[in-house]
């Protein structure tokens, strides 16, 4: 029988990362003609720099982005964009940890605000914040595999693209978790 952990683990992560934790009036209150595109360009630029600041270098591929219109706000002309990347290095049990450290302190360095943290041995996650009500999650799921999202505030609706910046590896075919499936000498190790 098939394990359905990751479905839950996926069913988790859109919960938490979903515009029904943006601020109601988000668009309205930046005072901006930011739209979707704009804010989902945003999210891809805020997932980037948490990349970035991770040395060793991970191996990423984009996860599926999705868009909707924001609950409680019936025909407001505003929606909410998530997006997200699946880390598809092997990261020990014993490196887990560390990782979760890098990202926490590069989030704080940049002015993000830490708004929960789940110590679960197997599946710990950290969320956080930025001062524009950016909505972004570090989560380890199935098998140690780390997955980063941001979720956007609400912002005038509009259509939305693929994210531009290539994954750092081929992208994966088959059903959705993909399983990390790259070593690197640091990350994967189990000293």
């Amino acid at each position: 029988m098939k394990s359905r952990r990751p479905a839950v683990i996926v069913l988790a992560l859109l919960a938490t990362t979903s515009c029904g934790l943006t601020a109601p009036g988000s668009a309205e209150r930046n005072g901006s003609k930011v739209d979707m595109q704009q804010a989902a360009e945003k999210a891809d630029t805020l997932l980037q720099e948490t990349l970035s600041g991770i040395t060793p270098g991970l191996h990423w591929v984009h996860e599926a982005s999705s868009d909707s219109g924001c609950p409680g706000r019936k025909n407001s002309g505003t929606g909410s964009v998530t997006r997200g990347i699946s880390i598809m290095t092997i990261v020990s049990e014993q490196r887990r940890g560390a990782l979760l450290g890098v990202i926490e302190r590069n989030w704080k360095s940049r002015g993000f605000k830490i708004t929960g943290v789940n110590r679960d041995k197997e599946l710990p996650a950290i969320y956080a914040s930025t001062p524009e009500d950016f909505r972004m999650d570090v989560v380890v799921g199935y098998a140690g595999q780390f997955h980063l999202s941001v979720a956007t505030p609400c912002f005038t609706d509009s259509p939305v693209a693929a994210p531009t910046t290539p994954s750092n590896t081929p992208p994966r075919q088959g059903e959705f978790p993909w399983r990390p499936d790259m070593h690197d000498a640091f990350w994967s190790t189990t000293n």
